[in-house]
């Protein structure tokens, strides 16, 4: 791997309501750029910075992709001097934050394909976005919209209190979730604190107006490029049904659904959060690449490809 690789650049760009964003660029140098060199985008879970996937960004940089990262607007490197009364939600950062990204990338890298990596959140904004359909190949990690129903049956109940009684209560004391002073993530604006608190088994209808509603989800049956959704068995959010749920927005997608065990890999636990892990340089990340190169599954993970009838069953019993 070519160590330059971990040398990104800063980038910075307007949403089309003039709102700065900020992140990093990992690029080839010109000579070597061409129109068959993919890019990726990374899409990053709420309230993660775009600097934890960083060590990701490197290895497909390393592996011959142009690579941004970048951060929503109220996260990280895109956070304003105070969060209170600053408005963003999940679908300010699907419908402007990603769409402006999306139309970056195709006017810096004119011939690229553009693939999308997403964790989490990263995953639904996808749609939200009004120009999705240039993307060609879509690789998520544990993405779904938080729906109460979908968490994992033993833990539904403390996750209820922590993500949907405490979260919201704490940001309407404040005007913001301090997250960061919990330990749990980044700060994170009252706005999206709402759509995570709110919860609804159709996203569209946490709107009052259903017509608002189906405006904003317009774009999800645009999106054509093929997607992997990988889920961990033993992840709280990233149920087969959380994940089923989001997969089912993307009508016009073909997709497959690769569910893997810690064990699997030699590990007791893996969760929501440690797939993007250096340390799992060598036995995960194999996985993301090779779709993004061929859009296929690699043999070594047949055995967790989930059947369609598998699948339904899954989705259904929990």
């Amino acid at each position: 791997m070519d160590q330059s690789s971990k040398l990104p650049s800063k980038f910075s760009l307007r949403a089309s309501d003039g709102y700065p964003l900020h992140g990093f660029v990992w690029r080839h140098a010109a000579a070597e750029v061409g129109a068959a060199r993919p890019l990726a985008i990374i899409n990053p879970a709420t309230s993660v910075r775009c600097r934890y996937y960083a060590p990701f960004a490197a290895y497909l940089h390393g592996h011959g992709f142009d690579v941004i990262s970048y951060d929503y607007r109220g996260i990280g490197e895109s956070r304003p001097a105070s969060l209170r009364g600053f408005k963003a939600s999940w679908v300010d950062w699907g419908r402007l934050d990603f769409e402006a990204v999306l139309n970056h990338a195709a006017a810096d890298f004119p011939g690229q394909p553009i693939h999308v990596v997403a964790h989490s959140i990263g995953g639904f904004i996808i749609g939200l976005a009004p120009s999705c359909q240039r993307i060609a190949r879509i690789f998520t990690m544990g993405s779904q919209f938080a729906y109460w129903r979908d968490y994992e049956p033993r833990q539904r109940f403390g996750m209820l209190l922590k993500w949907h009684v405490l979260m919201p209560l704490v940001t309407e004391l404040l005007g913001y979730f301090p997250a960061k002073r919990l330990g749990w993530m980044e700060d994170t604006p009252k706005g999206v604190v709402r759509n995570w608190s709110v919860s609804h088994r159709r996203f569209e209808q946490r709107w009052r107006q259903p017509a608002e509603g189906q405006r904003a989800m317009q774009h999800f049956a645009a999106v054509t490029a093929p997607i992997l959704a990988v889920s961990a068995s033993d992840d709280q959010f990233g149920t087969v049904a959380a994940i089923e749920r989001l997969l089912g927005y993307y009508s016009g997608s073909p997709h497959r659904h690769v569910r893997i065990a810690p064990a699997m890999i030699g590990e007791s636990e893996l969760g929501h959060f440690s797939f993007f892990h250096s340390r799992f340089e060598r036995r995960l990340w194999p996985l993301p690449l090779h779709w993004l190169r061929h859009g296929e599954v690699p043999a070594e993970f047949g055995p967790a490809l989930l059947a369609p009838a598998e699948r339904r069953v899954m989705g259904l019993a929990q």
